[in-house]
């Protein structure tokens, strides 16, 4: 990867993964229970395919962003540490939500379109909080890179 192409997206991964968390976490998901004719399990349903593409693409996004950062060795050193903490929180929560979360939600998910009953979670409380974590550190990652790059 050339350092022009390295910078770009070391901009532009940050906020267009913010773009597609903030649209289908926070306005898709709520809104799609409002639309008429939606049931909830209709909309678990929905929700299932949703997040799972959601997460795939994260994943690609967090991977590409991982390697424009690996291939710019430009720039200040204390601001790059910074940049890559901030991207190992990002991959931290990222994981959490792949592996730990969307797995228990699904399980729920899958049991409440089945008709059943399951006993209350806290772990759709938990994705929430990791969402807005997640918003929190991808905006500050996006301008401090962007701070960094931009003349």
């Amino acid at each position: 990867m050339n350092a022009h192409l390295a910078a770009v997206a070391q901009i532009a991964i940050p906020f267009l993964w913010l773009g597609m968390v903030l649209a289908i976490s926070f306005l898709e998901t709520p809104l799609k229970f409002r639309a008429p004719g939606i049931t909830v399990p209709l909309g678990l349903g929905i929700g299932r395919l949703v997040f799972r593409a959601l997460n795939a693409a994260e994943l690609v996004l967090a991977a590409a962003l991982t390697l424009a950062l690996l291939a710019d060795n430009a720039g200040e050193v204390d601001l790059a540490g910074v940049a890559t903490t901030v991207l190992i929180a990002i991959w931290t929560l990222l994981v959490i939500q792949v592996a730990v979360l969307r797995p228990r939600l699904d399980r729920r998910a899958r049991q409440l379109i089945q008709g059943q009953s399951p006993p209350r979670s806290h772990q759709h409380l938990a994705y929430i909080a990791a969402e807005c974590a997640k918003i929190v550190l991808l905006t500050a990652l996006g301008i401090m890179l962007a701070h960094r790059l931009l003349p």
